[in-house]
């Protein structure tokens, strides 16, 4: 239990300047807030719809794709620093890896999971 002490030291010296700092500003720091400053920020842009709208499903679908792929091409980076130690069994499976992802874009292209209407 002694060695966890320096711990707990540094964990409560962190939460107390976190909790003087937010302190320090609300005193210290100018408050003059207004309808613009607490407005919703939207880009630059004045919001437009209610924030409980629902999204179309081809939204969902399109970042749903688009995490699959994406998870699935970090595969290559792990593949790619031991390339060499992998040999030509590695370079087959990836190659192979490869195709099934090409088979499964096709096949979502083929679907119209992009498409926009």
């Amino acid at each position: 239990m002694h060695n966890y002490i320096p711990i707990v030291i540094m964990l409560g010296v962190g939460v107390l300047m976190g909790l003087v700092f937010l302190t320090l500003h609300r005193l210290l720091g100018p408050s003059r807030p207004n309808a613009e400053k607490l407005s919703t920020y939207e880009s630059g842009m004045p919001p437009v719809r209610s924030a409980r709208e629902r999204f179309s499903v081809k939204y969902y679908m399109v970042a749903v794709l688009f995490i699959l792929f994406d998870i699935e091409v970090i595969f290559l980076y792990p593949w790619a620093v031991n390339f060499r130690a992998l040999g030509l069994f590695g370079f087959i499976e990836m190659v192979l890896f490869i195709v099934i992802l090409f088979v499964g874009y096709v096949y979502i292209l083929k679907k119209g999971a992009l498409q926009w209407d």
